[in-house]
C-alpha cells in the first residue's frame, strides 16, 4: 500500500513531545520578546497546531524579519538544486525559541574586551586571537628496565 504524501507525512518522532513536557504550553514562551533580527531555532511544538511550520524548516535556524503579536516572521535559507533559496515562513512563538548558536561568540568577544581594556590601563599587548592546538610533544620509550612483552589474544571461551 503506497504511503501518504500529507503535509505532516512521516513526522511521528519529530513532532512527539518530550517525556515529561507534554500538556499544556508555558506561559513563559508567551512572555519572550523576539526584535527584528534576533537568530532563531524553529522546532515545532505539537501541542499548538496553529502557526506550525512545515516539517522541512522543524530543525532550522533563521533570522526574524518580522514581528506580530502571536507570530513572527523568520527568514530560513532553503537548498534546492545549485542555489539557496530565500524562504520567509510565519511562524507563531510557540515554535521558535532564541538560538544560542552566537552564544559562544559573544562570550569570547566580551571577554577579549575585558583583557584588552586590562592590558590597555598597564600598558602592555596582550594575545587575542584564537591558537589551534598544537601537535602533542614527542615522547621516547626507554627500553631500559622496562623489556618489550609479547601481547596474544585470549581464546573465546563461552561460559554457558
Amino acid at each position: 500500500m503506497p504511503h501518504s504524501f500529507g503535509y505532516r507525512a512521516r513526522t511521528r518522532d519529530m513532532f512527539k513531545r518530550k517525556f515529561g513536557e507534554k500538556g499544556m504550553i508555558k506561559l513563559s514562551t508567551y512572555l519572550i520578546v523576539y526584535r527584528v533580527g534576533d537568530i532563531v531555532d524553529i522546532k515545532a511544538n505539537a501541542a499548538e497546531q496553529r502557526g506550525m511550520p512545515h516539517k522541512y524548516y522543524h530543525g532550522r535556524t533563521g533570522i526574524v524579519y518580522n514581528v506580530t503579536p502571536h507570530a513572527v516572521g523568520v527568514i530560513v535559507y532553503k537548498v534546492v538544486g545549485n542555489r539557496y533559496i530565500e524562504k520567509r515562513v510565519n511562524v507563531r512563538v510557540e515554535h521558535i525559541r532564541h538560538s544560542k548558536c552566537r552564544q559562544e561568540f559573544l562570550d569570547r568577544v566580551q571577554k577579549n574586551h575585558d583583557l584588552h581594556a586590562e592590558a590597555k590601563a598597564k600598558g602592555e599587548r596582550v594575545q587575542l586571537k584564537r591558537i589551534p592546538a598544537l601537535p602533542r610533544g614527542a615522547r621516547t620509550v626507554s627500553t631500559k628496565d622496562n623489556a618489550p612483552q609479547t601481547m596474544a589474544p585470549v581464546r573465546y571461551e563461552t561460559t554457558i
